[in-house]
């Protein structure tokens, strides 16, 4: 299977598309200002106690206050509250963490009462970002993430993921890790540290504890309710969490964000920086690789995947609900229950895909078509658990139920991603009257000399349809060519799949966006 990563940047937003064999199958969308991402370390303030949740709300900067339950405060939280402490008592001298002395844990049933008071400053990390009415989710459990390792403050052991068959290896690595991480650190050893050598572990873990002292100093440099440690961004920490030898290329269409992913994976893999790729065609990034066309298809309330099959997507607040049609669809000679299976089994290879691309969470339910032999279901059921091992979420699926349900449940720690593909006529804004069609390259030519001779922006570019490109583009002395000519060679028109039919937008040599679109009239 080859994996390549798109990165889409924009001056508002970095969009990010992972495909598989040309196939997108994860979308992940974050604005260039996004805060609260998971994994960010914040000082933060105790707002208020909740004994009847045994749960404090923590004001982190955040519009609503974020969420702590008392399980989520760690078992070493005595220790991290006295280093906090004093850290910020004595903000001249930062504190060792191989110097602290280890406090009594806390109890498994304790009460939130006797451990925080409103007012207090306490170190705490986002592991849930906010979602619909909710602030974040917060755990005082530090762990600072790496490829090969996670980074524990306060703790003293070392564990290896379970994914890790070989006891050989799982011994191999635990007596590693043990000889060289520093005192007052735990370690979790990831899956991709299979086969590593000493030296690469070494050196993540070095990097890692800096990454700790910079978040000391900082919290001591701090006055009040502050962010201490960023997350790595969503570009880079996709890659650290899912970069492998299936990886074939990294195409980046700017060149700030191209440099700082050519850096991470130069660090990672040195042998391999090359795969990062700068993007500087005209065409936007995500046309020249299909994604654009991808995602019109693959998102909405309904989605085809199969011989006229397809499936019906509804999100509530509680759960997401899955229905299986078959459509129009039929093959002569094979019974109901042969087809029911086959349609099943294909929507169980769509879902799968769609619950990662839409980064769908929580209670999900799919409604298959009925089938009445054990052996079928069990089949289903067999092929949605395989389709789900690639997925990253944490995932627990139950057997099909007498109705044919089957239910999941996804870890859900960001909202899911919602695209809207219907497009509102940019002509006639909904109210269903247009201008003559005909007329529309005659407004794009008043535009342009609008914009040239008025405005005085000699160079910018022009984003229309394929189908109007098309149009403009035909013929030896072209629509287009007479408009280079008679504009200047600053004029560029490039066809967008993301654009409706009749819709056009203009851009600055920066990639701002030029806002010249009619104004909505009013039909009576």
């Amino acid at each position: 299977m080859n994996s390549e990563l798109v990165v889409d940047v924009k001056t508002s937003e970095i969009s990010i598309a992972l495909l598989e064999d040309k196939r997108l199958v994860e979308l992940n969308q974050e604005g260039r200002e996004e805060q609260f991402a998971v994994g960010n370390i914040y000082l933060g303030r105790v707002k208020k106690i909740m004994p009847g949740l045994n749960a404090a709300f923590v004001d982190v900067g955040y519009d609503k206050d974020a969420f702590l339950h008392y399980l989520d405060l760690g078992s070493n939280f005595n220790t991290l509250t006295q280093f906090t402490t004093q850290a910020l008592s004595d903000r001249k001298k930062t504190p060792a963490i191989q110097k602290t002395k280890l406090q009594p844990e806390i109890e498994k049933n304790g009460s939130i009462n006797d451990i925080l008071k409103p007012g207090q400053d306490i170190l705490v990390q986002v592991t849930k970002e906010p979602i619909s009415t909710k602030g974040p989710r917060l755990t005082a459990e530090i762990s600072i993430a790496g490829r090969f390792l996670v980074l524990i403050p306060f703790a003293d052991k070392v564990s290896v993921s379970q994914k890790i068959k070989t006891e050989e290896e799982r011994q191999r690595l635990k007596q590693l890790i043990q000889s060289i991480k520093p005192k007052g650190f735990g370690v979790i050893v990831r899956t991709v540290a299979e086969e590593k050598k000493v030296a690469e572990l070494d050196n993540e873990l070095k990097i890692l504890v800096k990454r700790w002292e910079e978040a000391v100093i900082k919290t001591q440099q701090t006055k009040g309710v502050s962010l201490i440690l960023e997350e790595l961004g969503r570009t880079v920490g996709i890659i650290r969490d899912l970069f492998s030898p299936s990886f074939k290329h990294i195409h980046i269409n700017d060149q700030a964000v191209f440099a700082e992913v050519r850096d991470y994976v130069n660090l990672i893999a040195p042998d391999r920086k090359d795969i990062v790729k700068l993007y500087q065609d005209e065409l936007p990034i995500y046309d020249s690789f299909g994604i654009t066309k991808q995602i019109k298809s693959a998102f909405g309330k309904t989605v085809s995947f199969k011989n006229g099959a397809y499936l019906i997507i509804e999100h509530t607040e509680a759960l997401h609900v899955v229905d299986v049609n078959s459509g129009n669809r039929s093959k002569a000679g094979n019974g109901q229950e042969d087809n029911a299976l086959d349609v099943n089994l294909a929507a169980a290879d769509e879902i799968a895909r769609q619950l990662r691309l839409r980064d769908m969470g929580g209670i999900i339910v799919v409604d298959f078509i009925d089938m009445h032999e054990t052996e079928n279901r069990q089949k289903l059921f067999d092929r949605m658990r395989e389709n789900m091992a690639n997925d990253r979420a944490k995932h627990n699926i139950l057997p099909l139920s007498k109705f044919g349900l089957l239910q999941m449940t996804r870890q859900r720690v960001r909202p899911v991603i919602h695209i809207d593909i219907e497009e509102t006529c940019p002509t006639c804004f909904g109210h269903g009257k247009t201008k003559p069609s005909i007329l529309f390259t005659d407004q794009l030519e008043s535009k342009i000399d609008y914009l040239v001779n008025k405005l005085l922006i000699k160079e910018f570019t022009l984003h229309i349809h394929p189908y109007v490109d098309a149009y403009i583009s035909k013929g030896l002395f072209s629509m287009k060519w007479q408009w280079k000519r008679k504009f200047g060679k600053g004029c560029k028109v490039i066809a967008a799949q993301k654009l409706g039919f009749l819709q056009y937008k203009f851009y600055d040599k920066k990639g701002n966006e030029i806002d010249l679109q009619e104004e909505i009239e009013k039909i009576s």
